[in-house]
């Protein structure tokens, strides 16, 4: 049964267009490291497409390794263990740490991550959980969309001109925007998402919002 805060989401979402039901394994392999909330949306709900693909719910054994190329080099590195549970069909990446929660996303495209700096400290299971349900009731598919340079939103006319995306996929720009390739639907293309996100890394580091000696060395 579906609590209110995910009833809220599906009435801006919709139903899942696709899904992929978790494993038991998966379960047993992340309940100890992700929120006890984030397991029973998994149960209940899987591992999910919202919107035609504007939105996915992942499995975070997918996403190590881009987790670990994003943010080497950055103070989150060694801060806390992050992880994927959630993406955007742009390849925005919704990270979750183990003792911080919900305080950092990375905004591939643009070389970008979105900090909450103050909620980079250790919490209570209760408010991991809670960090969780937040996270579904203030997602919008406004705010999963990218504008192009003519300011209107790109994923519905990407989604009619190139198809609809693979659970491996993305919609990525070619060139590259860090490469000064402009943000265009013409510049999109379907592209299988792990390497896609690896070779973009290479091009340059991830931008934080602060100096390095703004983050805390260690969670209190």
């Amino acid at each position: 049964m579906r609590d209110e805060d995910f009833e809220y989401f599906i009435s801006k979402f919709d139903e899942a267009t696709f899904r992929q039901a978790v494993p038991q394994a998966a379960i047993e392999e992340w309940k100890d490291r992700l929120p006890q909330q984030l397991m029973d949306y998994w149960r209940t709900e899987g591992w999910c497409a919202y919107k035609n693909g504007l939105f996915w719910t992942v499995n975070p054994s997918d996403y190590e390794d881009l987790v670990d190329e994003w943010l080497e080099g950055t103070p989150l590195e060694d801060l806390d263990a992050f992880h994927v549970v959630a993406r955007t069909a742009f390849g925005e990446l919704h990270l979750c740490g183990e003792v911080s929660g919900t305080a950092v996303v990375i905004n591939c495209a643009t070389h970008a991550a979105f900090v909450l700096k103050q909620e980079l400290r250790r919490k209570s299971p209760e408010t991991l959980a809670l960090e969780i349900r937040c996270m579904f009731t203030g997602a919008n598919p406004s705010d999963m969309d990218l504008k192009a340079e003519d300011k209107q939103p790109l994923f519905e006319r990407a989604l009619r001109l190139l198809g609809p995306l693979e659970p491996d996929e993305m919609y990525g720009f070619e060139p590259a925007l860090i490469l000064g390739g402009r943000m265009r639907l013409e510049n999109l293309a379907r592209v299988k998402l792990d390497p896609h996100l690896t070779i973009l890394r290479q091009f340059a580091p991830l931008r934080l919002p602060y100096s390095g000696n703004d983050f805390p060395k260690k969670l209190g």
